[in-house]
């Protein structure tokens, strides 16, 4: 786990040493351990390293192929490198996965090797004879990867605050962007809060030739058959269920310094722990985080008992995360997606004291079917009978900020709104209802996600591993495991009588979300654990709405985003909603965020 920089140009650059030795330095906390440098012609290449595997110096990025014709900065991990790398004939200096990926596309080219890669990456290769560049990122994009192309300079990093490091790129605010985070929580790739910064799309490559010309590859993406059988036998499919969380877990165990996991005390988390504490040689350490105000101490103490854990419980106050809130924006180049990010982050912390790699429960719910009330959108729609299309049935139930209230407090052009929607309604319209939101989780709202697991793990120097987010596990549960497995009605009786009701009512009283993996969880965890009912992760915003309404009158009025005069319409908008304190804290953060990045001088 690291953190890449990287500058190629058409022309000679003046101070390109200075440049990306700035660039390098801003992303420090991604990798402390070392720096290292590339050059050549019109080029140059940063690393800082997060040692994990094969932790000496011999290690050190960036790394060059034994023929001398391919450099690599290398963010992430293999987890099957071992594997690839018995495959290959190449002549090994390391025992590194950075290097089975030199070997890898030396020996037989990079499609080879990505069709083989079971990792989190983003990396970039570059050919010192053709002077070509590859800028690649992982299937489901867990690692970040930014850039910036204006036909002169091409300039790339793990964050965005080191394209912005480098003196060659003003930071110019994409006013676009507001009405997309405040719908979804996150601005969907290639798009950023930057006018001209650019993420590299998950499952695709960029080749670079030296002129700067572009050409994007697609090498991975969603499954496109879908499982809506109703001719399944549930007990095979439980025991492969089985087998592939398992394995996905196993390889995530592979490290040369000390791992852990987050413990919330859900199914998820628990489940994650249960199966790691069965497969690791040393006692697990084990990670939870809440508030005087709510929080799961009592349910992540059952787990950690049962599995003999070192256990850490972290109390946080409302005073330390209002005061961490403001640094964390700065870490991540964006406003914060979710309220929890905060405590998370905070958590990292404590983390660092004893760990350096943690696995994390994220992505279960996106795979199996766990936010039960939208993901039910189809039955309600069927049974509501609108006169609208499915696609605005579902976006009106999804959007943080409903849509009616951000038109009236706006400025964001609507065409870009349009954009989206056209994208998004070809995709609804292509699948079936219940396909398509399985497939918009994993293709847009699962990329917040990441984004957040990046950041507050990063930011104290410590590597996050997603085993549901696994491309075998998600390929498998597309292509095998059945609808009703995912969300799973009691019995018929149950059925007929959610028809004169709506998922708010009926889900997780008359069916199961997450069905499968919940009975799975039956083998390795408390009953009182596996049929608890989802809570999340909740922050008491609600309970501090006074002290961001007071935030909200002394940064909102300057907000030029904002329509004039309707800080007092969001703040009484912001009462009516359930979710008041989080509306109101997305919109504060945005100003935070533009504050901070938008109002200092990055050209040097």
């Amino acid at each position: 786990m690291c953190g890449i920089t990287g500058i190629y140009s058409v022309n000679s650059i003046k101070n390109i040493e200075d440049r990306i030795l700035r660039m390098n330095a801003s992303i420090a906390h991604r990798g402390p351990d070392s720096a290292g440098f590339y050059y050549d012609k019109n080029l140059a290449l940063g690393h800082r390293r997060l040692s994990i595997i094969d932790t000496r110096e011999v290690s050190n990025q960036p790394m060059h192929s034994n023929k001398g014709l391919w450099h690599i900065v290398f963010n992430g991990e293999i987890y099957n490198f071992e594997e690839i790398r018995q495959q290959l004939k190449y002549d090994f200096k390391t025992n590194s996965d950075t290097e089975v990926i030199l070997a890898a596309v030396e020996e037989r080219g990079l499609n080879w090797f990505i069709d083989k890669a079971n990792g989190m990456f983003a990396f970039a290769l570059y050919n010192s004879e053709t002077k070509h560049m590859l800028l690649v990122r992982d299937r489901l994009g867990i690692k970040p990867l930014y850039y910036y192309n204006d036909g002169e300079n091409l300039i790339f990093s793990s964050e965005i605050k080191a394209i912005l490091s480098s003196g060659l790129v003003t930071a110019e605010f994409n006013e676009h962007a507001v009405d997309e985070y405040l719908a979804n929580r996150y601005v969907r790739t290639p798009y950023t809060f930057f006018k001209n910064i650019f993420q590299v799309n998950p499952g695709n490559y960029l080749s670079i030739k030296k002129d700067l010309s572009v050409i994007e590859n697609k090498y991975w993406d969603i499954p496109q058959n879908f499982n809506m059988s109703k001719n399944y036998n549930e007990a095979e499919l439980l025991k492969k269920l089985d087998t592939e969380l398992n394995k996905a877990i196993k390889y995530r165990l592979i490290a040369d310094v000390p791992l852990g996991t987050y413990l919330s005390g859900g199914v998820d988390s628990s489940l994650i722990t249960g199966i790691t504490a069965l497969n690791n040689t040393e006692k697990l350490n084990t990670y939870t985080i809440g508030f005087e105000e709510v929080n799961e101490f009592e349910y992540s103490k059952i787990i950690a008992n049962k599995y003999h854990t070192e256990h850490h419980e972290i109390l946080m106050k409302k005073e330390d995360y209002m005061s961490n809130w403001e640094r964390l924006i700065n870490f991540k180049d964006a406003p914060l997606g979710v309220p929890n990010e905060i405590p998370l982050a905070v958590m990292s912390s404590k983390l660092k004291e004893n760990i350096t790699v943690v696995l994390s429960g994220e992505g279960a719910d996106e795979l199996m079917g766990g936010y039960g009330k939208i993901y039910r959108a189809p039955f309600d729609y069927s049974n509501e009978n609108p006169k609208e299309s499915f696609y605005d049935y579902f976006i009106s139930k999804y959007d943080y900020v409903p849509r009616d209230m951000r038109d009236q407090l706006i400025n964001t052009p609507i065409n870009y709104r349009q954009e989206f929607d056209t994208e998004l309604r070809a995709s609804f319209d292509a699948n079936s209802n219940e396909e398509s939101i399985f497939k918009y989780f994993h293709k847009y709202h699962v990329k917040g996600l990441l984004q957040r697991v990046d950041m507050t793990t990063m930011q104290t120097s410590v590597e996050a591993r997603v085993p549901f987010l696994d491309h075998n596990l998600i390929e498998f549960a597309y292509k095998s495991i059945p609808y009703d497995l995912k969300l799973h009605w009691i019995n018929e009786e149950s059925k007929k009588q959610a028809k004169s009701m709506n998922s708010n009512q009926y889900s997780e009283t008359l069916d199961t979300p997450k069905y499968l993996l919940r009975k799975l969880s039956y083998k390795y965890l408390p009953k009182e654990i596996v049929e608890r009912k989802k809570v999340g992760f909740p922050v008491p915003l609600t309970e501090w709405f006074e002290n961001l309404e007071t935030l909200a009158k002394e940064l909102l009025p300057k907000a030029n985003w904002l329509k004039a005069g309707v800080v007092n319409d969001l703040i009484e908008k912001s009462r009516t909603e359930t979710r008041s304190g989080q509306i109101l804290w997305m919109f504060v953060n945005i100003e935070i965020f533009k504050k901070n990045y938008f109002n200092k001088q990055w050209k040097w």
